[in-house]
């Protein structure tokens, strides 16, 4: 059974409501179904979910956090098509290594890293809503995987590199189309559908079916989170018609061409006009170098 009440989307909350230390639990609760063990986070970290200039390459990070063993935990909501998004994953998880190791210090030092990307956009192909990858190193002609001698607590153990280089999680909201009958399908529902079973056990939606009721936001809050419901639906019909238009508009130029070089120049013309449809509609310069890929200044020329 499941009741009628409106929960907030967790892309609001994880900017907004999932920072607090007393709403810690929710997050908890989705990273410890993806890993398959119990998380505690201990701290929120710095990171850079709030930079505004469209210049800069840092990961916007929506929550970098530290759980009981010392890992860095990333979680990053991305609501609308990125390019080169794996290169982005890539460059968020080292540099999130290298700003938790001082100068000097021994690689022992050097933190594990879970980094968690929800996508409300198709990334590639495949049909699976969730995947999983991590680092094997397996021998070539044996076949057998690598183990490593570390020391930890004075003491001489056995490792695998898996223990020790990022683990990485894609979400592909957009697919999940099952009956929610898992604690994962129940968070995949939640994300997409902002449902979650009135009778569940599933870790972090129990608390978020406490800590993220709409009606629990005061006037203000409402407000704005209905404000920004709208600017997503916005966004996204402006993005699909702009992106369509350009794709068709691009196809069409290298079909009349009739050569690879006339397809290639035609994909790229869709690009441009893609971003330029985008530019008329009044989209910011970030929004369009997020959708398209293109240079700052290439947008500015159009």
């Amino acid at each position: 059974m499941e009741v009628n009440n409106k929960y907030i989307r967790f892309d609001w909350a994880v900017k907004r409501m999932l920072r607090d230390k007393a709403n810690f639990a929710v997050l908890e609760g989705l990273i410890t179904v993806l890993t398959g063990e119990v998380v505690k986070i201990e701290e929120l970290l710095e990171s850079e979910g709030n930079q505004e200039s469209a210049s800069d390459k840092y990961n916007r990070v929506d929550i970098k956090a530290k759980n009981d063993k010392g890992e860095i935990i990333i979680v990053e909501v991305q609501l609308t098509r990125q390019f080169y998004f794996l290169q982005r994953m890539l460059y968020g998880v080292s540099k999130a290594i290298t700003e938790h190791i001082e100068i000097g210090e021994m690689y022992d030092q050097v933190k594990k890293v879970y980094s968690i990307n929800i996508l409300y956009f198709d990334l590639g192909k495949g049909s699976d809503y969730l995947y999983h990858g991590k680092t094997v190193f397996t021998g070539v002609h044996t076949n057998d995987r690598l183990e490593i001698n570390t020391k930890e607590a004075n003491e001489l153990r056995m490792r695998v590199p898996e223990d020790i280089f990022p683990e990485y999680y894609i979400i592909r909201v957009n697919e999940f189309n099952s009956v929610a009958t898992t604690p994962i399908e129940e968070w995949l529902d939640y994300l997409k559908n902002n449902r979650i079973k009135d009778d569940t056990s599933t870790p972090g939606l129990r608390e978020a079916r406490q800590k993220l009721l709409y009606m629990t936001m005061n006037d203000k809050e409402r407000q704005a989170y209905d404000a920004h419901m709208d600017d997503i639906m916005v966004q996204n019909d402006m993005f699909y018609t702009a992106r369509m238009e350009g794709l068709a508009e691009g196809r069409a130029e290298g079909r009349a061409e009739g050569r690879a070089e006339g397809r290639a120049e035609g994909r790229a013309e869709g690009i441009l006009l893609t971003a330029k449809n985008l530019k008329a509609m009044g989209l910011s310069i970030a929004d369009i170098i997020k959708a398209t890929g293109l240079s700052e200044d290439d947008i500015m020329k159009l």
